[in-house]
């Protein structure tokens, strides 16, 4: 779209372009010096293109305004477009004019090139200069591709998107792993999850699904925690959790298709293909993982939650990256769970597994007050906390289930990074407040 600033993009320049004259505006990605000629690589949104200045040929006034720029500097450029087999693409711009909007200080705290790698600290600390690299936009633009998806394939199956409170008085599920914040005076916290308010939306949507921040006061530094991530929910009345895994593993799939139809440049960036994905998925319920567990001499016992270490171990002997594990034992799973009517001790849950790393989680919920407020009283949780959100079970409260996703997590999976904070914009964690 033509703005005052530039008429075309530069990733869109091509030999169609050769004899026109365009504006184009970005960053100096390059400067070369060979003598007689000038180059100057500049990038924007999408992508680059080299400009070639002849020191015989241009004003004094052009080459004037070339010696001020300084890598990452903010430029307009007005050309005429000449081919050039040499050239990035087979295309130049030979410049009559060179507006400098915005000068970057030199030395740059980050080599926006890639050829002087830097490590994940350093990254994240010069996070803006860090987005600018190819392999960052590569992400950024994956991760659109995502939440487009998961949106239309949500919406094609009748969900509603909604959006719920982040400022909550009390834990969504137990624990306390929560944000304080002051709230008028008053104690409040930073939402968990979406999770009791996506349920009570169920009661009158019926198929809801957000897409939002949540917040974990965790102790854990590990390559896959955040204290402040996005999560991906839905919550369908009148459905059960082997309703809503199917829900999942479809879009899972339409993700990984779009993806690789979609970002074939980005993953090219990237050096990586995402695993194919055939349904269904692989099931697997709790105690056969257990089984299969200990038959390999880990010493499990029926009633442990599964570890990354058992997932790794899983992954190798289902041979499939994508599996869901299924029917955990109640009492590790939230209170809001339903147990399995033929055997109350193991539970209609699920998680989603990528390799070794929980992508998703899942369960029908207990529908029912009295078993509500039990199950409440079995994990020690102070059920006058819970107090807004069971009253609405006296107004008629259907059967249902959900999930919830991290879309950090996911990304991983779709662009073969190792840490959650390297697919995060501005990640926080315990030690990253700023930038």
């Amino acid at each position: 779209m033509e703005t005052r600033y530039k008429n075309v993009m530069c990733g869109e320049i091509t030999k169609e372009f050769r004899g026109k004259e365009v504006v184009i505006a970005g960053w100096v990605h390059q400067i070369r010096d060979l003598g007689g000629k000038k180059f100057i690589v500049i990038r924007d949104s999408s992508g680059v293109v080299q400009v070639t200045i002849s020191k015989d040929a241009a004003s004094k006034n052009l080459l004037s305004v070339v010696e001020e720029l300084t890598f990452e500097s903010v430029v307009q450029i007005r050309g005429v477009v000449k081919e050039d087999p040499r050239a990035p693409r087979g295309v130049e711009i030979v410049p009559h004019e060179i507006k400098l909007l915005s000068v970057a200080k030199k030395p740059l705290p980050l080599d926006i090139s890639g050829k002087v790698p830097a490590d994940i600290d350093t990254r994240l600390r010069e996070r803006v200069l860090d987005l600018r690299r190819t392999e960052m936009r590569a992400i950024v633009k994956i991760g659109d591709t995502v939440l487009k998806t998961i949106r239309e394939v949500l919406r094609s199956l009748g969900f509603v998107e909604v959006f719920t409170p982040k400022i909550i008085a009390s834990a969504t599920e137990g624990g306390a792993s929560l944000f304080p914040v002051i709230y008028f005076g008053k104690e409040a916290f930073l939402a968990q999850s979406p999770q009791l308010y996506k349920e009570l939306l169920a009661a009158s949507l019926e198929r809801v699904f957000e897409i939002a921040p949540a917040w974990r006061a965790e102790e854990s530094d590990t390559p896959y925690h955040l204290a402040e991530f996005i999560s991906i929910d839905i919550e369908a009345a009148f459905m059960n959790y082997e309703d809503v895994m199917k829900i999942l593993e479809k879009v899972i799939y339409e993700v990984v298709k779009a993806v690789k139809q979609e970002n074939e440049y980005e993953l090219k960036v990237l050096n990586y293909i995402p695993p194919d994905v055939s349904l269904p998925l692989p099931r697997i319920k709790y105690i056969d993982a257990v089984k299969m567990l200990r038959d390999r001499g880990v010493a499990i016992e029926p009633g442990e939650d599964l570890s990354t270490t058992h997932l790794r171990i899983l992954s190798e002997v289902i041979e499939s990256p994508l599996y869901f594990v299924t029917e955990f034992p109640t009492k590790i799973r939230a209170f809001y769970t339903k147990p399995k009517d033929d055997d109350p001790t193991y539970s209609e849950s699920f998680d989603l597994v990528w390799k070794h790393l929980e992508l998703a989680s899942g369960s029908s919920r207990i529908h029912q007050k009295e078993l509500l407020i039990e199950a409440l009283k079995e994990r020690g949780l102070n059920v006058e906390s819970f107090s807004f959100f069971l009253k609405w079970f006296d107004y008629g409260m259907p059967p249902h289930a959900g999930w919830g996703m991290g879309y950090s997590r996911l990304l991983l999976m779709l662009t073969g990074r190792s840490s959650v904070k390297e697919v995060t914009l501005f990640p926080r964690d315990k030690k990253r407040l700023i930038p």
